[in-house]
């Protein structure tokens, strides 16, 4: 950890800079103070490789891959800015040294300790394999050694299933001494180069040496796809371990499950004295007060929110203007609903559908968790339940189209096939159910390409059952522009496109009422009406949220769900 330097911004987003934590090829990573006081880590790529598509994309694919995984043994992600220069993405910071620094300051460490934390790494790897990414530049310089536990970071060249490679033609992934012989040799880097990695990096733990020897990287490539690893020394047992894992053939290493059964650990890494001690080698956070660019300064890469009914001013050239978050434009000036709001959400034309009960198949994945357990507020599909509560009603008559008043964080995951942010409980829906059709799963083949068709209905009549307005509300995984384009986004925090509320006991609450996606769906920003955009505008993962609205500016989620629009046809 250093000193912030005079070329060094008072801010980056909403985030007070502390101290330089370290640099790298792809940028500088600074300690900070988020505008509630948690510790951050943000990583800033270099100016000079911001025109490099490459470097962009890897930059992009970490965020996505941070954003993605959600582990014990990983940072979370915080805030990022992708749409345009300063790039820069925060996460969650954790104290400690990297395996690199411990070793090389305390020296090899002792067989029980590196099984303990072998058994640990083992865990956090299965645990990120489990969301279908590997590492791909697994290391003693990656794995931070948190009070809680080890934390596995850099997730720059990190590739999910099915993803294309972004390195450079002849030029193998990862890191010389711990990228495995396939990978060297040409193959994909798969879960076995990840369990390579481990190895060769327990070597350096157990050793203190590189587990390859020293010298230029083509000397350190060829002893690891033609020599043995260096485990002189070792406790046989542990040695029989990583010579296991970095075995030449990537068939003939252990699955992480059995690297975690053969170490056979009976008490915690954290209760360990050498790795305890350790963690004393971590540098203490700066209590100094934060740095100001002066009077009125912008946060650098953030765009200020202004109290209810101001306008929200330019901001000043230089670096805090650089950044286009939202709506925001140079010049504009947008009213502020309820002191937060920065959008305004807007649908045109009606509701859809007609409620003909024909897309019988029923609930779509919203109607139960990622654990097979209805969310958070629902029982059981079938079961009854009584009406909402009249205090739920809206005292200023029904809803129409709802507007954003808060960041909208909820968000799906293609991959894992389950929204991010939980939602809310919500008393009174004990079968609502919900279903998201699209035109690649409409077996009637009713849909167009590109169309979705939303539905909602009860599976169980209520008597007597007040007013209940639902909003479906489509949010793409970008935000978009006010010509309804696209950004680089990553963290799209719009409330989406949304089509017009409707009364739950509308006619047969057991009938199906339905939005069809684009037609039925808009937003409004900027004083004007933006129709949805077509899927193609946006292939990946799209988020489906039904909102219950009190009134247009009082509404929140009670089921979050979506889809993978996929390449689009037609």
């Amino acid at each position: 950890m250093e000193p912030l330097r005079d070329v060094d911004p008072a801010c980056i987003g909403a985030h007070a800079l502390l101290a330089r934590l370290g640099a790298g090829g792809m940028g500088q990573v600074y300690l900070a103070r988020s505008p509630g006081g948690r510790l951050v880590a943000v990583k800033v790529i270099r100016d000079e490789i911001v025109g490099h598509p490459e470097a962009l994309a890897r930059f992009r694919r970490e965020a996505e891959t941070v954003r993605a995984v959600r582990s014990a043994y990983t940072a979370n992600l915080i805030d990022a800015s992708l749409a345009a220069a300063p790039f820069w993405l925060a996460t969650e910071y954790v104290a400690g040294p990297t395996l690199a620094r411990g070793v090389a300051q305390r020296g090899a460490l002792p067989a029980d300790t590196c099984r303990r934390l072998f058994a640990a790494l083992a865990e956090g790897l299965a645990s990120v394999h489990a969301y279908g990414v590997t590492h791909r530049d697994f290391k003693p310089q990656n794995v931070i050694l948190g009070a809680q536990g080890p934390q596995l970071i850099d997730f720059g060249i990190a590739r999910g299933v099915g993803e294309t490679a972004l390195t450079q033609e002849g030029q193998a992934p990862g890191t010389p001494g711990y990228t495995a012989p396939e990978v060297l040799l040409g193959a994909e880097a798969g879960p076995a180069a990840d369990v390579f990695a481990l190895g060769a990096s327990m070597a350096y733990a157990a050793t203190g040496r590189p587990p390859f020897g020293t010298g230029v990287a083509t000397t350190v490539s060829y002893r690891a796809v033609h020599e043995p690893v260096d485990v002189a020394g070792v406790e046989p047992g542990l040695a029989a371990l990583i010579e296991a894992c970095t075995a030449k053939d990537p068939a003939a290493r252990p699955e992480l499950s059995e690297v975690v059964a053969r170490c056979a650990v009976r008490d915690a890494l954290v209760d360990d004295p050498v790795y305890v001690g350790l963690g004393a080698l971590g540098e203490a956070v700066p209590l100094h007060e934060m740095r100001t660019q002066g009077p009125g300064a912008v946060p650098y890469g953030y765009v200020p929110t202004a109290p209810a009914g101001t306008a929200v001013p330019a901001p000043p050239p230089g670096r805090g203007g650089r950044r286009a978050a939202g709506w925001v434009a140079a010049g504009a000036a947008l009213a502020v609903v309820g002191g937060a709001a920065l959008w305004q959400l807007t649908p045109l034309g009606g509701g859809g559908g007609g409620g003909d009960g024909r897309d019988g198949k029923a609930a779509g994945p919203s109607a139960q968790g990622p654990s097979g357990q209805a969310p958070a507020g629902q029982a059981p599909a079938g079961q009854g339940s009584a009406a909402p509560s009249a205090a739920a009603q809206s005292p200023a008559g029904p809803p129409t189209f709802i507007k954003q008043t808060a960041p909208n964080l909820d968000d799906y995951n293609p991959i894992l096939k389950q929204c991010h942010n939980p939602v809310g409980e919500e008393p009174g829906l004990g079968n609502f159910q919900t279903s998201v059709t699209t035109a690649e799963s409409d077996y009637l083949k009713e849909l167009k390409p590109g169309q979705v068709r939303i539905g909602f209905r009860l599976k169980f009549p209520l008597a007597d059952a007040p007013p209940y307005y639902v909003a479906v509300v489509v949010k793409p995984q970008h935000e978009v522009d006010p010509g309804g384009r696209s950004t680089a986004v990553t963290d799209n925090r719009q409330l989406g496109f949304v089509a017009k509320a409707r009364d739950l006991y509308e006619g047969d609450e057991t009938q199906w009422k339905y939005a069809l996606y684009p037609d039925d769906f808009s937003m409004e920003g900027d004083g004007k009406r933006v129709p949805a955009p077509p899927l193609a505008q946006d292939p990946g993962g799209w988020t489906v949220v039904f909102r219950h609205a009190v009134s247009d500016n009082q509404h929140k989620s009670v089921v979050c769900d979506g889809f993978d629009s996929g390449p689009q046809k037609g």
